[in-house]
């Protein structure tokens, strides 16, 4: 049975990189059997330039239609000054809330090739394979009530609500767990109970749903010594799970032991596996329409969803294979490229991995 996927390369860099991402798509459904039909869609400021909106709600509903979801990158210095009510990040946020896309998988994954591209020595890089599980729809980022209000003096105060009902810390935490369960039954919660009352509930609870995972060895861990371990000791942690901020700017500092941001692939999960991929890093305005992108974090998203919500396991690895087969060869985009190698463009990128496809 077909199954449908619709593309929403978004801004900046996002068109380029996605390109090369269906390339390989398209490759597999020419060599491989894959059985899908993609549609491309606006996202993010390039809706906005259209339809007024992030995300407009036709475009909603294909999403919410679809089987899965490749998205590019969203933003850029041409939409900051919008209101905040439709800059193109509310797109975003839009499309995890609606199709409850409430688990975000962020792989940590060093490859061997890339072990001198970390700004990190290689003895404490090499060999790593973190996966970050981050809540996506509550916490910090969606919390009521929120905004910007004049006091009685006059002063302008910003205000925002962190907040988690238990359901939520539960489902997120079973996700964590499972994981950990076909990993190495290792599980790190990140929180700051010392100081806030909701991660003192967080930490309530995982303890509670890992009575229901007596093989996995918990850790607890605070945010901020978290951020340091990784950088210390980063192969100490196998599965982490925290909340939606800590988690946005964990999975950004454990991307560059990998050597680049440009390498690191993530999926957004439903409660059935529908998801929405894409890749960790922004939309890089500042070298739009070079021909200069990484694409392969888009690429290694796509093996995700091959994986993850359209059930071809075989497919997946097959892709993750042909890109260790392009960093054997030394090719490089320039994020990652250092003495020795070749550095080629985005599309040429693309091209070296559909070869090895």
């Amino acid at each position: 049975m077909t199954q449908n996927v619709l593309i929403l390369p978004g801004d900046g860099i996002g068109p380029e990189i996605t390109a090369e991402a269906v390339k390989v798509l398209n490759k597999l459904v020419e060599t491989d059997g894959l059985d899908i039909c993609m549609e491309e869609d606006l996202v993010g400021g390039a809706a906005y330039d259209v339809h007024g909106v992030p995300l407009a709600d036709a475009t909603m509903d294909k999403a919410q239609a679809a089987d899965a979801v490749l998205l590019g990158a969203v933003g850029g210095y041409k939409w900051e000054s919008l209101d905040i009510s439709v800059r193109p990040e509310k797109g975003l946020l839009r499309l995890r809330k609606e199709m409850g896309l409430f688990a975000n998988l962020r792989p940590a994954f060093l490859y061997p090739q890339l072990a001198s591209a970390s700004t990190l020595k290689p003895e404490i890089v090499a060999g790593l394979d973190i996966l970050i599980v981050r809540e996506l729809t509550g916490g910090i980022y969606f919390g009521q009530p929120r905004g910007i209000r004049i006091l009685e003096n006059g002063e302008r105060q910003g205000f925002n609500t962190y907040v988690y009902s238990e359901s939520e810390v539960k489902r997120i935490a079973h996700v964590a767990f499972q994981a950990a369960m076909k990993r190495n039954k290792k599980l790190t919660s990140v929180d700051k109970a010392n100081v806030l009352e909701v991660t003192e509930m967080w930490r309530e609870v995982v303890n509670e749903v890992a009575k229901e995972y007596p093989e996995v060895e918990v850790k607890h861990m605070y945010v901020d010594n978290a951020a340091m371990q990784l950088v210390l000791n980063p192969k100490q942690f196998d599965v982490m799970v925290t909340g939606n901020m800590f988690g946005d700017i964990l999975s950004d500092e454990a991307s560059m032991l990998t050597g680049s941001i440009g390498m690191l692939a993530s999926a957004s999960l439903d409660a059935n596996n529908k998801g929405m991929y894409e890749p960790s890093h922004g939309s890089a305005p500042d070298i739009a329409s070079q021909n200069k992108a990484n694409p392969l974090a888009t690429i290694l998203s796509a093996a995700m969803m091959l994986r993850y919500s359209l059930g071809r396991e075989d497919l997946a690895i097959k892709i993750e294979e042909a890109v260790g087969k392009v960093l054997d060869q030394g090719l490089r985009t320039g994020d990652i490229w250092s003495e020795g190698c070749t550095r080629v463009t985005c599309s040429e990128m693309g091209d070296a991995v559909v070869a090895a496809l």
